[in-house]
């Protein structure tokens, strides 16, 4: 009994805990979408191009979400300007924008010059998450449910017929431009514990899981949750004791979970 409860008697266990909670709500949810869509790789994209923004807002001591928003503007306003090259695809355009958006906030993280904790927003300091990162996850959290659940039934209609959708009020380009944009926001409530690299994990691998279970919506978000947070509570008492990174143990626990419940299906 001590060695289970004992690290939850600590604060920075505590922040790391609800830190991953406020992710796995917002990631089992959206990441329900976002596999729904087939958008796992448009979502992991976005993560990664709205980096530079990230880190040039903790360089100039700006909020995140700022630059945040700069990072995912400036990433589609590239990705508009390099589909217009002749010979260009769109995929092409966007793998070149990601990439080049990405190391470039690599170059920014990892500078000499740069002051220590930016580098955070690359790897993630799971178990340095302060109390007002906490405040700013739960707002984000608020706010990116809120919005779900006002695009509910247009990302039903858009999901289960995108040629039918418009006689039923609903608009194909504006659900896939919200779910994006709701990723973005999940970037920023999970970026501070997981960083930028492992973002990805968390909102498509319990959403995931989740599929393989069940095919009622409703009932795979609440999977989803459920695998979103047995991973963490495992992921952060494989780091208290097996000295680990935070954020890499969840993570490495959400794609062992995948590929179990994979295999049992197989087997079946």
């Amino acid at each position: 009994m001590h060695a289970l409860l004992h690290p939850w008697t600590l604060g920075f266990m505590q922040r790391a805990l609800l830190e991953l909670l406020l992710v796995g709500i917002v990631g089992g949810v959206l990441g329900c979408w976002i596999v729904l869509y087939e958008l796992s790789y448009s979502a992991e994209s976005l993560a990664h191009s709205l980096f530079p923004g990230l880190v040039i807002a903790a360089l100039a001591g700006f909020p995140l979400v700022l630059g945040g928003a700069v990072g995912v503007l400036t990433a589609a306003v590239a990705i508009a300007l390099a589909s217009r090259v002749p010979g260009i695809e769109r995929d092409t355009a966007v793998a070149i924008v990601v990439t080049t958006l990405f190391g470039l906030g690599v170059l920014l993280a990892l500078s000499p010059s740069s002051p220590p904790g930016v580098q955070s927003l690359l790897f993630g300091d799971l178990l340095g998450v302060s109390a007002s990162d906490l405040v700013t996850a739960a707002a984000l959290t608020t706010a990116s449910l809120l919005g779900l659940a006002f695009m509910h039934r247009r990302l039903l209609v858009v999901g289960f017929d995108r040629r039918t959708a418009r006689p039923l009020g609903a608009r194909p380009w504006l659900a896939d431009l919200s779910l994006l944009a709701l990723v973005a926001a999940a970037t920023l409530i999970a970026v501070r514990g997981l960083g930028n690299l492992l973002v990805a994990a968390v909102l498509v691998a319990p959403a995931a899981t989740a599929q393989l279970l069940t095919r009622r919506l409703l009932r795979m978000m609440a999977l989803a949750i459920a695998v979103a947070a047995l991973c963490s509570i495992g992921g952060l008492y494989l780091s208290y004791y097996a000295s680990t990174a935070g954020g890499a143990s969840v993570a490495g626990l959400l794609v062992v979970a995948y590929l179990s419940v994979r295999v049992m299906r197989r087997q079946v």
